[in-house]
C-alpha cells in the first residue's frame, strides 16, 4: 500500500492496516529508521496495575480490613 508525505509531512496510515493494527485516534506511535527504513510500532498500553487500580468492588461493600478478616476465618 501506498500513502505520499504531505507538505507539512503527514502521511495517512490505510485504514486497512489501521483496523489490522488496531491504531485507533490517540494511539501513539514509536517511530525510527531501521537499516534505511521508516518503522512505527505502537507505544506500549499504560501499566495495566496502574490502569485498573482503585476501580475493584469488594462483595458486600465492605472495606478491605473486613473483608480480609472474614476471608481468613
Amino acid at each position: 500500500m501506498k500513502s505520499i508525505v504531505s507538505e507539512k509531512g503527514q502521511v495517512t496510515i490505510p485504514k486497512v492496516l489501521r483496523d489490522k493494527l488496531g491504531i485507533r485516534p490517540g494511539t501513539v506511535l514509536d517511530f525510527d529508521d531501521e537499516q534505511g527504513r521508516l518503522v512505527a510500532r505502537k507505544q506500549s498500553e499504560v501499566d495495566v496495575i496502574r490502569k485498573w487500580r482503585g476501580r475493584g468492588k469488594l462483595p458486600g461493600g465492605v472495606d478491605v480490613d473486613s473483608y480480609l478478616s472474614r476471608s481468613r476465618e
